[in-house]
C-alpha cells in the first residue's frame, strides 16, 4: 500500500470522526477516534511514537514523540487549536525529514469545515 493508498484511508476516517463528534473536543479524543477508525480499516497504527534527535553523529538524550504512525509510512499530527501556526507546519515537516519518511498530514479538528482542517506535507513524495 502506497502513501498515497494510506492518506485517501486517513482522509476518510478524519471526516467520519469530524461528521460524528463536530469540533471543539480535546486532541486526545480525536486521536482516540482515529485509532479505531484507521485500525477498522485494517491499517497498522502506532501511538506516540518516539523519534530519536540525532545532531551529528551523536544521539541526544532527547527527543519527541508523533501522534501516529500508520503503517510504518505516513505520520498523522493532531491538533484541536483556535488556529494553526506555521510552526504547527514546519513540526510535521521536521518529523519527515528526522524520520525520512515521505508523507505527513496535519490535521485541525477544531475548524468550521473539515476540509480546511487537513493538511498534506510531504519529503520527496
Amino acid at each position: 500500500m502506497t502513501e498515497n493508498d494510506i492518506s485517501y484511508i486517513i482522509r476518510g476516517a478524519i471526516f467520519n470522526i469530524y461528521n460524528t463528534l463536530g469540533p471543539g473536543l480535546f486532541e486526545i479524543v480525536y486521536v482516540a477516534a482515529l485509532i479505531f477508525e484507521l485500525e477498522k480499516a485494517g491499517l497498522k497504527v502506532l501511538k506516540e511514537v518516539p523519534v530519536p534527535v540525532y545532531y551529528g553523529t551523536e544521539k541526544l538524550e532527547i527527543g519527541f514523540r508523533m501522534d501516529l504512525l500508520i503503517e510504518d509510512k505516513v505520520i498523522i499530527e493532531v491538533k484541536s487549536i483556535e488556529n494553526l501556526a506555521k510552526v504547527h507546519h514546519k513540526q510535521v515537516l521536521t518529523y519527515l525529514k528526522l524520520t525520512k519518511l515521505k508523507l505527513g498530514i496535519l490535521v485541525n479538528f477544531n475548524v468550521d469545515d473539515i476540509k480546511l482542517g487537513i493538511f498534506r506535507k510531504v519529503n520527496g513524495l
